[in-house]
């Protein structure tokens, strides 16, 4: 949790501090809300309504080996095995 004390300017505005804004991934035009609570305020990111683009996506999920070739992907999975042990477990 970081904490920082800013100030209220005669606007009523504040400035949320650049650390806390990378730290949430604010950035500029990002939708918050605020809540009275007894003992202040509550400053919440409101859930974002931009749908992702399929080229937004492209490398998210990230793999430590090698890739592996369309055949090694397409072969068929032998499930002999697991088959023998679970029928063996049923008896």
């Amino acid at each position: 949790m970081t904490i920082a004390n800013i100030t209220l300017s005669s606007k009523g505005q504040v400035v949320i501090p650049k650390e806390i804004r990378d730290q949430l991934h604010w950035t500029a035009g990002h939708e918050l809300s605020i809540e009275t609570t007894e003992s202040g305020v509550l400053l919440k990111s409101r859930p974002q309504k931009k749908a992702l683009r399929l080229e937004e996506l492209r490398g998210f999920l990230k793999s430590g080996g090698a890739p592996l070739t369309t055949e090694e992907l397409c072969k068929p999975v032998d499930y002999s095995a697991d088959w023998a042990a679970a029928e063996k477990n049923s008896r």
